[in-house]
């Protein structure tokens, strides 16, 4: 594809298991920037938009790709967030972090079985499915074969993970010059 973004657009791609702490991480990270943050999830457009089985080739990869250009050519940060699996979305991914102008950074949240278990237990969604099903959909340590991503431990409290990003993504100064204008609205 064609080059995408600005210099001054970050891309963050926030990749882990179900129950990991992706959303809640997204949720912090985009009021800690501001406006001018698009938040792309992973499961909105492939549950709730499309219906649609996570599986090779599915619409929702290239729908996902196609948003977050759209988002970043108009001006916009963005939060891409969702479980992502590497063997479906690498390639989505490897091209969109190759053709983004601006600063893109991948984290993988790193959460034991257990520990993403007892947080769903806590989760609006937790009747939607199932511990057999978390366990089918589990994979430990999934990262992406040629990204350079950061792990970031269980370990890493929400409030951290999100200064860790702010910081090394270089938020600090670009969160309002990034704005897009239609944002102030």
């Amino acid at each position: 594809m064609a080059q995408t973004g600005t210099a001054a657009t970050r891309l963050v791609v926030l990749r882990g298991n179900s129950g990991s702490g992706k959303s809640t991480v997204a949720t912090l990270l985009r009021d800690r920037i501001g406006r001018g943050v698009a938040w792309v999830e992973q499961d909105y457009i492939r549950r709730i938009l499309l219906r649609e089985d996570d599986k090779p080739d599915a619409t929702n990869i290239g729908l996902l790709g196609h948003i977050v250009r759209y988002a970043l050519d108009a001006g916009y940060h963005v939060i891409l967030e969702g479980i992502l699996k590497s063997g479906r979305y690498a390639a989505m991914l490897t091209e969109l972090t190759a053709d983004h102008r601006g600063a893109t950074g991948h984290f993988y949240l790193d959460v034991p079985f257990e520990e993403t278990v007892r947080r769903h237990s806590f989760r609006a969604q937790r009747n939607e499915f199932t511990t057999d099903d978390m366990r089918e959909w589990f994979e430990p340590l999934d990262l992406l074969p040629s990204l350079d991503q950061r792990v970031v431990p269980t370990t890493s409290a929400a409030v951290e993970t999100v200064e860790m990003i702010f910081e090394q993504m270089r938020f600090e100064g670009l969160a309002r010059a990034g704005t897009p204008p239609s944002a102030s609205r």
